[in-house]
């Protein structure tokens, strides 16, 4: 934990006694105010926000265009309930999601509140329109923590462990974890030997036919930042078309520029039948999306799907701010600077430093993988965090990952300076060689 002033150790006092133990904290800060990049806390400490609230902040704490159209909004019309009285804000944020998902087949979207409702709602579509019940993810895969989405999530600890029983005929897959892939090295395309486990399934678990969706996170975010290879996420497309299952991309972490696209599966130049959106979509207020190819999305009937402050007015104008801002500041291209700035400097740090052994991403959205031996990949979990420490001491926050702890994720805001991202990335390099020298 960083050191703690006062006011910080009378407010964790107080947190201790009000909030209960499972909401984790692991930093120790008390947020006072942020702006950009930058976050002040209660005793006027500041820090390079380096996780952007999980990727929920791609444009940045408080942009003024948002908490502008929040504010009038807020003097209008705080709800009302789109089933019963309907407002324009959220017709025209369809229309925006329509006009700007992947593909050109029409589009249909529908808003609820968090990336696990999104999922919820996702799977509900899937299986009103296919007429089938089946729903297969992946290994290493997180989304959510309701109880469909957590038995989507293939991390046990902390999401799953003592939560059981789980929601039945979900079927988990090998993930495409290329770092840790016994055949990466003999085997030509990597992804290919993917897709044939992929086939392999309906001979060996279960009928195509009784599969309604498949869903995958184009880049997997708490898994691990696992960039899938070229062929993978279009030959996975190609398998699904060809057995009648939907295609489910899940860009809760990976959409609104993170990656240097808008959406993240548009770096494979793949179209989903459905996609979940939230975090950025919105700038920190509370909404998400499931848009779809317009004949899935219409397949339920009227009151199937939907809830009482999906597609709020509030976060509906933020959301139409937010994408415009993105568009109008061209931040995919941020983005794709972001990262090779980033890459360019990890990977001249991996060079010097055994303990790195993968760096990886696409765009703005990049994983360290930290082991404690290059040839057996052992993870070097304990470092992770005390990286992650030392950072936090000199004013640089950032949050691990992966199945096994040891990933460092850097999901930063896309509206970082140049001077920012030097700062803070300069704390990171010295941060993990005083932490590996300390063994």
């Amino acid at each position: 934990m960083s050191a703690r002033g006062d006011k910080t150790k009378q407010l964790i006092e107080r947190k201790n006694k009000a909030v209960p133990k499972g909401i984790a904290n692991s930093t120790g800060v008390f947020v006072e105010k942020a702006s950009g990049a930058v976050i002040t806390d209660v005793e006027g400490k500041e820090y390079l926000d380096f996780y952007a609230g999980v990727g929920v902040l791609n444009i940045g704490h408080c942009p003024a265009p948002v908490v502008k159209a929040v504010q009038s909004q807020a003097e209008k019309l705080l709800h009302s309930f789109f089933a019963i009285g309907m407002y324009e804000s959220y017709v025209a944020l369809a229309e925006k999601m329509n006009a700007i998902a992947p593909g050109a087949s029409p589009k249909k979207t529908m808003f609820a509140n968090s990336g696990a409702e999104a999922v919820e709602n996702a799977v509900k579509i899937a299986r009103h329109a296919t007429r089938r019940t089946g729903i297969i993810a992946f290994e290493c895969a997180f989304h959510g923590r309701t109880l469909m989405t957590m038995s989507l999530t293939s991390k046990v600890k902390p999401y799953k462990y003592g939560f059981g029983p789980f929601a039945p005929d979900i079927y988990k897959v090998p993930s495409a974890y290329c770092y840790r892939c016994h055949y990466r090295s003999s085997y030509p395309g990597c992804g290919m030997h993917c897709l044939e486990n992929f086939e392999r399934f309906f001979t060996t678990e279960i009928d195509a036919e009784h599969i309604a969706a498949m869903i995958i996170e184009p880049v997997q975010g708490e898994g691990g930042f696992l960039v899938p290879p070229p062929e993978f996420l279009p030959g996975l497309k190609a398998i699904c078309e060809k057995k009648g299952i939907l295609l489910i991309a899940d860009e809760v972490q990976t959409g609104f520029a993170r990656t240097g696209k808008m959406f993240a599966i548009e770096n494979w130049g793949v179209e989903p039948d459905l996609m979940t959106t939230a975090k950025s979509i919105a700038a920190g207020v509370p909404l998400s999306a499931v848009t779809g190819k317009a004949e899935y999305m219409d397949a339920p009937d009227g009151g199937n799907i939907g809830g009482t402050y999906g597609g709020n007015p509030l976060a509906c104008v933020a959301g139409l701010e937010t994408i415009k801002y993105i568009e109008e500041n061209a931040l995919c291209s941020r983005a794709t600077k972001i990262g090779e700035i980033t890459m360019s400097r990890l990977k001249t740090l991996q060079e010097r430093c055994s303990a790195i052994g993968d760096v990886r991403g696409v765009g703005a959205m990049i994983g360290i993988e930290l082991v404690k031996d290059r040839e057996t990949k052992e993870p070097a979990k304990e470092l992770t965090g005390k990286i992650i420490q030392y950072c936090l001491e000199q004013g640089v926050m950032l949050i691990s990952a992966g199945v096994f702890g040891n990933v460092i994720r850097l999901l930063i805001p896309l509206v970082v300076t140049d001077e920012e991202l030097d700062r803070g990335l300069t704390v990171l390099e010295k941060s993990i060689l005083k932490a590996v020298a300390e063994g």
